[in-house]
């Protein structure tokens, strides 16, 4: 674990966290909020206007959803056996090499949507806790206005 300097962009309020040091590293290299964050740091998008660190954020993280084939992944993912799977799993479903595979996935998992487990030589991916349950937050609708 690695401590990680974040910015609650709702609140400009700075908060030191725990987390893993490869997820802690791709924040800092991508700049990017942590799916698990958008549920907490934000509330529904109708709540208010966002702000534009916050809207650039979730731009990055909806943009890894954007893709196709990400998308694809996620779905297939999760409906697999004990929602988890190795790139080895979703190669043939897709129809792509296990690079072009692994590169959607890093996406994914930088983006915070998926974590990946090593065993072995293989990768494993299973979905973020609570990662698509965040996002669907975000664009929860409160009621009208």
């Amino acid at each position: 674990m690695q401590c990680a300097r974040t910015i609650d962009t709702c609140q400009c309020v700075c908060h030191t966290v725990r987390m893993p040091a490869n997820i802690a590293s791709a924040t800092e290299r991508h700049g990017s909020l942590l799916v698990a964050d958008l549920g907490s740091c934000c509330g529904p998008i109708t709540d208010g206007v966002l702000d534009t660190a916050a809207a650039e954020r979730l731009a990055g993280v909806l943009k890894a959803l954007a893709e196709p084939t990400r998308l694809r992944l996620v779905s297939l993912i999760a409906g697999h056996d004990g929602a988890e799977a190795c790139v080895c799993d979703l190669t043939a479903p897709v129809g792509l090499t296990q690079p072009t595979v692994s590169h959607h996935l890093k996406v994914l998992v930088e983006a915070g949507l998926l974590e990946r487990t090593q065993r072995g030589k293989w990768a494993y991916y299973r979905l973020a806790p609570a990662a698509l349950d965040a996002l669907a937050g975000v664009f929860a609708h409160t009621g009208s206005r």
